[in-house]
């Protein structure tokens, strides 16, 4: 607990630096509805957790789709969802999918925590990979390359769903990086439950590529903010333990999820809640 209240108090500290993001203000939301809308973003889907809930993954493989890693556990007992009820619907659009997977392996980050006390130091771990039971391959649903670790003042977009937008992915094409802590990029990108996992995208040269993963909305000093996960090392790691089929070991300590109910997701983080504990 004090050492979320320590990271808090850095993140605060980085705030004033949101001046630039607002004389350049972030693009609204806007519902990719129709084939045209979506051309470019088919890559990223829905992940549906069985009937507990969803989030939001990517393709950055034929076979492999980017998420964060506490969709991979039961928001109320805190146990591993068993892969074999992880669906991905591909580029899902108000009831159809342009493909439908299922899981063979889910693995979520060897150092990421989930259960106990809240925290955002296991942002930096939040990040998993769901390996498909059969690859994607259709000529209009290309898997999306990585680029480096976005900047502080850097413009990002996201693609993502939410509980109140689960039928149709939603585009928010500029948004910022406010502050990049060691534990977390901070954004002021629009997210919610469900859009947990969801990809930042870079736009170097005009091409789209994944840079963050979404894994939690936070409030600091009255402002709300979203919490992305540094791909370059935790990934790097994550694909080799992929490769090797190794399982990691998983502690007990962790941040609480707040249900959104059916929809899941995106987990909040109440650091007010936290400044008042003893």
């Amino acid at each position: 607990m004090r050492a979320l209240i320590a990271l808090i108090l850095v993140l605060g500290a980085c705030l004033p630096r949101v001046g630039s993001a607002q004389e350049n203000p972030s693009s609204p939301l806007v519902a990719l509805e129709t084939a045209d809308d979506s051309r470019g973003w088919e890559a990223v889907g829905r992940l549906n957790l069985g009937t507990r809930g969803f989030c939001t993954g990517t393709l950055i493989a034929y076979d492999m789709v980017l998420t964060a890693a506490h969709c991979l556990f039961d928001k109320e007992t805190g146990a591993r969802v068993d892969p074999a009820t992880i669906q991905f619907l591909v580029g899902w659009r108000n009831g159809r999918a342009l493909a439908y997977r299922t899981a063979r392996k889910a693995l979520p980050h060897p150092d990421y925590i989930y259960a106990g006390d809240e925290g955002v130091d296991r942002v930096a771990y939040d990040v998993a990979l769901v390996q498909l039971d059969q690859p994607v391959r259709m000529s209009n649903v290309q898997p999306f390359d990585l680029d480096v670790r976005p900047s502080t003042g850097d413009e990002v977009g996201i693609v993502s769903y939410a509980q109140d937008r689960a039928e149709v992915p939603s585009l928010q094409e500029t948004c910022h990086v406010l502050s990049r802590e060691a534990a977390a990029i901070v954004m002021d990108c629009s997210v919610d439950f469900g859009s947990s996992g969801a990809p930042v995208f870079s736009f170097r040269d005009g091409v789209a590529r994944v840079v963050s993963v979404v894994s939690a909305k936070a409030q600091l000093d009255g402002q709300t903010v979203s919490l992305g996960v540094s791909l370059d090392e935790p990934l790097a790691l994550l694909r080799a333990e992929m490769a090797n089929d190794i399982r990691g070991t998983l502690g007990r300590d962790g941040v609480r999820v707040i249900s959104g109910g059916t929809a899941g997701g995106a987990k909040f983080l109440r650091p007010a809640d936290a400044a008042e504990a003893p």
